[in-house]
Formats: structure tokens, sequence, C-alpha cells
């Protein structure tokens, strides 16, 4: 698959930010949360931030956070579907769908938060609230497996019709707990990254070299997290207490709480300035005011564009382009748009070059975005339908011991953490050499290599579950078990950690790359939006594939009986949305226009455009 790279050949040329003289007096809004300068703008808007010092003091505290909430969240639900089947006795297909449709509903959330943090409480106080959140949310989760009235009665697996599911109660209050989680996410997810890289100053080199370095570290972090909550608190929650292993995480979390106030005189706290959603909804008000005018493809100067100098928070500036040309009529000026002091008259009539370029880049972004959510959606697989096949296949790692069902997924861990340090080392430098590009493969080569992946995971996982099915029928056992051991899901789990190498990393090496610097909670908010959809495409699946497949004395695909059902037909469904969606992202990555900007100090061209063409420079000269 080749995939090429349009570049913008009818941008218009860089200008220099103070190319309309009048809007000078607009740096006056300008806020500076590092104090880098003395500027008359810092000190008279210095009531809008508090000077704290920052650096890797601050980032103690907020690594220390993060990671003590991942054990906790991820801690208590990484064994969640076996928890739904096993003690709140919910049938397989419902307790897939509980889990895709909270899933779904907790990625949406952050959208919310962002919104809220940028526009009114801030990144401290939005992360302060959702930590309370999603500590209440773990002890309701706890009470529900202590408290014997928050959970259906034990039964006899052997006796099905004395096995009842959860009362309206019960379930109401596991519904309550999810939903405080989902508020907790909400308010974490896309402010957590934002704040910590509001402790280094940018526009220094140690400052960039930090905000680096935390990634790496943010990273680490949560792949330790990953494999410890899958391995040692999946096995105390399967093999001890439900009670123990849910109990561990909820301390954890009120850890958490405690580590991110203790950092409160460390950190530095940038005020809000307004969300993004309105600047986005004022370009695309303004074009639509401004739809009759006449405006030539190319600039003939007969046209003045509204380009003032932009903001401090904003790290690079980005040129007029053609793409998209009916958005440039927002930044358009006519008589009366601008006051004598060269401000706008109305936001909603006229936006800066800036603005509009901004808005376009989240417009470029979307078919590409979109086209990430089916392989999430195979992803999400591991967590349900791969659960429910290790159940019925032996676990037995030697004579005494037995694996749980949800630490499976820590094989698609270990490939990550193995095999990324091979793509950097070896794979990027011989890729280097063939295609000439920096990185070997451009970053959208990198998430469709991905989606390859993910389709062959789900090809496999048919094939491995046809041969499990057979086997167990053959067995002849009563509970359906089957003389396989679990490891034969290592193939298709293993996929799938290339699959997240590429497909996930990538994506989010795309967001944070082609989104402008200041908008990046948006960059986040929309990777959790591609986990939420993809959560509802599966929940979706699922209840079509299991309503539509059965009837007229035949199950249905995904009977709650495995030997029954047709859970490898499932797969290749999947394999089959993923090939059609592969052609897809073709599509749309063969037209995408990376964006091109101009660092601000001494414009040159923008780094980030260098480390994500997709055509090699062999291939641009």
């Amino acid at each position: 698959m080749v995939l090429k790279d349009i570049k913008d050949g009818s941008s218009s040329p860089p200008q220099p930010s103070g190319s309309f003289s009048k809007s000078s007096p607009l740096e006056m809004g300008v806020v500076d949360p590092y104090n880098r300068k003395s500027s008359p703008e810092s000190i008279l808007d210095a009531e809008k931030v508090e000077k704290k010092p920052g650096g890797w003091r601050a980032i103690t505290f907020i690594l220390g956070n993060e990671t003590l909430e991942r054990l906790g969240t991820i801690g208590l639900l990484s064994n969640f579907m076996v928890y739904l089947t096993k003690v709140f006795r919910l049938e397989q297909v419902d307790a897939s769908n509980v889990i895709n449709i909270w899933s779904g509903f907790t990625n949406l959330t952050p959208l919310v938060g962002a919104f809220i943090s940028d526009t009114y409480a801030g990144r401290f106080k939005t992360i302060a609230f959702a930590s309370f959140a999603t500590l209440l949310g773990l002890v309701t989760l706890t009470l529900t497996a202590s408290l014997p009235q928050l959970h259906p009665a034990s039964c006899n697996i052997q006796q099905p019709l004395t096995c009842i599911g959860p009362n309206k109660l019960q379930f109401g209050i596991l519904l309550l707990g999810l939903g405080f989680l989902s508020i907790g996410s909400g308010g974490i997810r896309p402010c957590s990254i934002p704040f910590g890289v509001d402790q280094f100053d940018q526009r220094t080199e140690e400052g960039v070299k930090g905000v680096a370095s935390f990634f790496n570290w943010y990273y680490m972090t949560f792949t330790v997290v990953l494999i410890i909550t899958q391995t040692v608190v999946v096995y105390i929650q399967d093999q001890i207490s439900w009670i123990i292993g849910f109990s561990i995480p909820t301390g954890l979390m009120a850890c958490a709480v405690v580590m991110f106030f203790a950092g409160m005189k460390r950190y530095v706290y940038v005020k809000p300035e307004g969300s993004i959603f309105s600047g986005i909804a004022q370009v695309v008000v303004a074009a639509r005011k401004k739809r009759k005018l006449k405006v030539a493809a190319e600039d003939d100067g007969t046209v003045t564009y509204y380009d003032p100098p932009i903001k401090n928070s904003v790290l690079s500036k980005i040129h007029r382009s053609n793409q998209f040309r009916f958005l440039n009529k927002a930044a358009v000026i006519i008589e009366g748009d601008v006051t004598p002091e060269g401000a706008p008259a109305d936001k909603w009539r006229l936006c800066s070059i800036q603005e509009v370029e901004e808005v376009k880049c989240l417009i470029r972004i979307v078919p590409v975005w979109s086209a990430g959510i089916i392989s999430l959606a195979a992803m999400s697989q591991q967590g349900t339908f791969t659960v429910s096949q290790a159940l019925k296949m032996d676990r037995h790692l030697g004579p005494n011991f037995q694996i749980p069902a949800g630490s499976l997924s820590v094989i698609s861990l270990l490939t990550i953490g193995i095999f990324l340090p091979l793509y950097d080392r070896v794979f990027v430098p011989f890729m280097r050499r063939i295609t000439g590009h920096k990185s070997g493969i451009t970053v959208l080569q990198r998430i469709g290599t991905g989606i390859v992946f993910a389709i062959l995971s789900m090809i496999v996982a048919g094939i491995v579950e046809r041969m499990r099915r057979i086997r167990s029928i053959k067995a002849g056992d009563p509970a359906g078990m089957t003389p396989m051991s679990v490891f034969w899901l290592s193939p298709q789990l293993i996929l799938m950690g290339l699959c997240e190498a590429f497909n996930i990393i990538g994506q989010i090496e795309f967001f944070n790359s082609q989104f402008p610097e200041h908008m990046r909670s948006i960059a986040n908010s929309l990777f959790s939006l591609s986990f939420a959809c993809s959560s509802y495409l599966s929940s979706f699946l699922v209840t079509i594939v299991h309503k539509f497949t059965g009837g007229h004395g035949r199950p249905d695909w995904l009977n709650k009986d495995l030997n029954v059902g047709k859970l490898d037909y499932f797969y290749y469904l999947i394999a089959v949305l993923g090939v059609v969606n592969l052609v897809y992202f073709w599509y749309c990555a063969r037209g995408y226009r990376y964006k091109v900007g101009l660092q601000i100090g001494d414009f040159e061209e923008d780094k980030c455009f260098d480390d994500v063409e997709m055509v090699s420079k062999k291939q641009l000269k």
C-alpha cells in the first residue's frame, strides 16, 4: 500500500506575524504562563497566571498521581468481564454490551471535560474534581463486591436454574459506580497530559526536552501499570478474593488523590482562556456570513486578510492555504469589520488566518480519524470474547498454577514492549535507507500497517476458535471445557499487540503533530472519541449478530454456549469490515495534506511537518 502526500502547493507564502499593522494592540491579550519576559502585556495579564516553579519537581507528583490512578481504575476493570459473568450472573452478550456501552460513554466524556477545563475551571480544578469522582466510583464498585445485598447470591453452576441475575437495585448500584468512573475519566483523560506539559517552558531547549521526556515516562508508566494490573491484581481477584482485588485499586486511588494535592505548591497553573469550540464555531459562522464574497483562488492583492500577531501560548504560526478555500472568507476584512484599534468589531464576522487554519486542521483530520474506529473495535474483543474463550480452555501453567483469563492481554503488552525497541533501533534505520524518510515510514503508513495487523488478528482468532470448538465437541465435557492450551490464543494477541504498536501509537503521534499545540486537549479528546465510537460499534455488532443470526431452531453466533455458537464467524465479520475500512483509509490518507507552519521566533519550517511527511525525501526531489 503506497500512501502519497499532497503538499498544499497553493498555500500562500509565509508572512510575518505583524503583517496587519493595526492589529498590534491585540497583543495585550497575550498570556505568558512562564513569565519569560517582563513585557507590558505579560505584566497587565499577570493575574491570569499563578507563578509556580513547575518543571520536574511538579512532574513527579503528576506522574505519581497518574500511575496510582491508572493502577486503581485499570486494576478494577481489567477483569470486569469475568466479574460480570461470575459474580453478577450476566449472560455473555449482556456483559459484553455493558462493558462496550460504558466504555463508549466513558470515552465521550473527555470532550465535555476538555470544554469545562478550557472554558471555566482550568486543568488543575478539573483533574481534582475528577479524581474525587473516580474514587467515589471505585468505592461504589468495591461495595458491590463486599456487601451481599449488592450482588446476586451465589449458586451452583451445575444447576443453571439456581443462578439468578442481579435485581434492579443491584444493577442500578453497579451502573452508578460506573457512572462516577465515567465522570472521573472525563476530567482526567483530556487534562492530565496538557497539565504535565504546562509545567515546562516550551520556548526553551530545556523545556522542549522536558516535554519529550515527559511523554516517554508517561507511556512507560502506563505500560508498567497495565502489566501489574493484568497479572497481580487480576490474579488476586480471580484466585483469592474479589473484595481484596477491588479494595487494593480503591486504596491506590485514594493515595493518588493525596499525592496530587501534595504537589499543589509546585505546579504551574494556567488559567482557562476560553474554549476552542467557540473559536471553531466563530470561523464557521463568519465564513457563512461572507459566503457571497468573491475571492480569487490565487492572492492577487485585492483582498486583505486579518493576520494579527498570535498569542504567546501558540508556538507555531500556520500560514494561509487554499484547501477548503471557502473558510478563508472568514478572515477577509470588509468595511466595518475592524475597530480603529485593529481589533475585530465582531468575532462572529471576522476571524484571523490562524483561527481559520486551525479549523482546517480539524477538518483534515476527521476522515483519517474515522478510519481508526474499526481497528479499535477489533482490539476491544480482547476484553470480552477472548476472555470467554480463555475460560473454556486449559489455563494451567504447571500443576498448581492457573492463569487468570483476564491476564491474557499481557501477551499483547509484552509484544509491544519487545517490539518497540526493535522498531526504533532496527526497523526505522532499515526503512530509512530504503525510503529516505527520517522516520522510516510515515505516520499514516504506520497507522495503515496497524489496520492490516488488526485484520490478520481477527482472521487468526476465527481460525483458532474453530479449532477450539471442534476439539471441545469431540472431548464431550459437560461444562464445555476444551483440552487445548490457552496459549493457542497467543498468535491473535501478538498480532493485536503489533496493531497497537503501529496503529495506536501512530494515531497519538498523528493527532499531536497535526493539531496546533494549544489544541492538544482536543487531540486527546478526539483519540478518546475513537475508543468511544469503537465501543459503540462493537456493541452494535454484538447486538445485531445476536439478534439476527439465530432463529428457526438455529442458535445465534454469540450463544452463551461457545460450542453451540459460531464465534469464529463473528471474528471473520470484523475482519471483512476491516478490509473495507483499509480501502477507505487508503483513500483518505492518499489525499491528506499536512499542516505547514512556522516556528514562532525564528520562522523556520515547523519541525512537526518534516516528521510526518508521507512521501520520502527522495520522492519529493
